[in-house]
């Protein structure tokens, strides 16, 4: 099994567990977001947004939570990006999520969101809500670990209230 190396590695190995098939409910969440272009829905500079937003984290003196980003897809053209943090960030556009949560973890290849998708909100209908609000992708690791790790998680996370 290989582990986390924060020199050589930028995401770290995701636990499932805590995020399949759970609900929260958060209070004025804190995240800060920052906007992804992206090409009928492909990201095409999620990394250097990525590492815009590390670096207002870090330059902050924050941390991100449970390295945690949340993928709202606007259209095929972007995306908005939302990272977990403990406390606002100078500099970045400070927001935070309140409401219930539905999330169920999903293992595969991105070519499967479609399926995926549909299992979510059959899902979602089985737990008793028939009304997903708003949906998020949580992308847990960039491709490079996914394949060193040999698992590639997405954790789709539904506002349900």
């Amino acid at each position: 099994m290989e582990t986390y190396n924060p020199k050589t590695d930028c995401c770290p190995r995701f636990d499932p567990a805590p995020w399949d098939s759970k609900t929260f409910e958060w209070q004025n969440k804190k995240f800060i977001k920052d906007r992804v272009c992206t090409a009928f829905n492909v990201p095409i500079n999620f990394g250097k947004v990525v590492t815009r937003m590390n670096a207002k984290i870090d330059a902050s003196g924050a941390k991100a939570l449970d390295w945690m980003s949340l993928s709202d897809h606007t259209s095929k053209w972007n995306m908005d990006l939302y990272i977990a943090v403990d406390k606002e960030v100078t500099g970045a556009e400070n927001v935070t999520l309140s409401g219930k949560y539905l999330s169920k973890v999903y293992e595969g290849d991105f070519r499967d969101t479609g399926k995926w998708c549909k299992d979510f909100e059959a899902y979602a209908k089985q737990q008793g809500y028939n009304d997903i609000k708003k949906w998020y992708m949580w992308y847990t690791t960039c491709p490079k670990c996914a394949k060193k790790y040999g698992k590639n998680y997405v954790v789709i996370m539904g506002q349900i209230e």
